[in-house]
């Protein structure tokens, strides 16, 4: 594997779990507000 390989896969984990914890925390605000 090159480095760019591997550097397009750990941007494409860090973007996937970004998203994931971002709704997570997007639920629990709302969650909280009601």
């Amino acid at each position: 594997m090159s480095g760019s390989a591997i550097f397009m896969m750990i941007l494409g984990i860090l973007i996937i779990w970004g998203g994931l914890a971002a709704s997570i925390a997007n639920a629990v605000i709302k969650g909280k507000n009601r």
